[in-house]
């Protein structure tokens, strides 16, 4: 059997790639679950009660007070 163009027939190519290019048919049906995923999966989190995510400190916290200096470091 002669490969096939995806575009011309695709039920006929994802046949033909199965049997022949296994890794080809495997990669295009993981490929496709992306954007289904995408779509699906954060209204299914907020449903099941996982909330926003903390947003991530972007300045390091300057502690309060006066500065403490170590002794016993001295040249």
């Amino acid at each position: 059997m002669a490969p096939v163009e995806f575009f011309e027939a695709p039920a006929k190519y994802f046949r033909w790639a199965i049997r022949q290019k296994p890794a080809i048919f495997w990669a295009l049906v993981i490929g496709t679950m992306g954007p289904v995923m995408a779509f699906t999966v954060p209204p299914i989190r907020t449903y099941l009660g996982d909330g926003p995510r903390p947003q991530i400190p972007l300045t390091y916290p300057i502690p309060k007070g006066p500065r403490k200096i170590p002794q016993g470091y001295d040249d």
